[in-house]
């Protein structure tokens, strides 16, 4: 679609927002990608969006992935398992989330956003096998659930951070911290290969996507300095975000579903 000059800074502002929550809270920011792009910046098509976030998405991940691999917290080999399945899992998911109605999809994409606000409200444990290796008792686990998390991201075009970092813990028993620097190595192959499917079908706004990255490296930037001075604060951050994300949830349940 042609950009107007409001929607251009809209665009570069919901990108600035979803990157800053991503730099104060850590996983989950990126759910607020589709419902911005949707209902603020003014995207008609929900397949669009959805194609468009997935680009961001990918974008973020693998900046903040480098972050994480210089810190040594990657696992590399237990990630790239987890990732070339799940990238098999993107691919399917994309493809049947390109087959649902949009609306639909909005309010399929509203009901996870509840799952994932849950979720954030749950304490994670950083304990973990601190030397854990790729072998026979894992690699069947991370294939398994590296579909299986794959296919939903994919499906809704998110990162599925909230769904990737648990399961790469359930699958090698890793702590929190490599969890998370592992996770990246999959979020960023999982939004290609959505961004990649979608953009085959002419369902990603480039100019858009780099209004939305661009406003996601500042806002980053902002989230991250502020995150050091609020870390005594976590968890009502944590709250107060997973809050938010349900009130967009009913928001976009209601749209989507014409109660209103």
């Amino acid at each position: 679609m042609t950009l107007s000059l409001i929607q251009s800074a809209l665009g570069l502002a919901s990108g600035s927002l979803v990157g800053f929550t991503l730099g104060l809270v850590g996983g989950g920011g990126s759910i607020l990608a589709v419902p911005l792009l949707v209902y603020l910046v003014g995207v008609t098509d929900p397949h669009v969006a959805i194609g468009t976030s997935a680009v961001a998405v990918a974008a973020n991940a693998a900046v903040n992935l480098g972050n994480h691999a210089r810190a040594r917290n990657v696992k590399w080999r237990c990630a790239l398992v987890f990732t070339a399945a799940g990238i098999v899992g993107a691919f399917g998911g994309s493809t049947l989330g390109k087959m649902v109605d949009g609306q639909k999809l909005l309010a399929l994409f509203a009901m996870l956003m509840m799952i994932v606000g849950a979720l954030m409200l749950r304490k994670r444990s950083g304990e973990g096998h601190h030397d854990v290796r790729l072998g026979k008792d894992n690699v069947l686990k991370l294939v398994g659930i590296g579909l299986a998390t794959g296919a939903l991201s994919g499906f809704f075009g998110i990162g599925g951070g909230f769904l990737i970092v648990p399961g790469l813990i359930l699958a090698t028993g890793m702590p929190i911290l490599y969890a998370v620097g592992s996770s990246l190595v999959a979020v960023t192959g999982f939004g290609l290969t959505t961004a990649a499917n979608y953009a085959l079908s002419g369902w990603v706004d480039w100019a858009l996507a780099a209004l939305f990255i661009g406003g996601g490296i500042l806002g980053g930037l902002l989230g991250a300095s502020l995150a050091s001075k609020l870390a005594v604060r976590k968890g009502a951050l944590d709250t107060v975000f997973a809050g938010l994300i349900f009130v967009v949830a009913v928001y976009m349940l209601v749209r989507s579903l014409n109660l209103l």
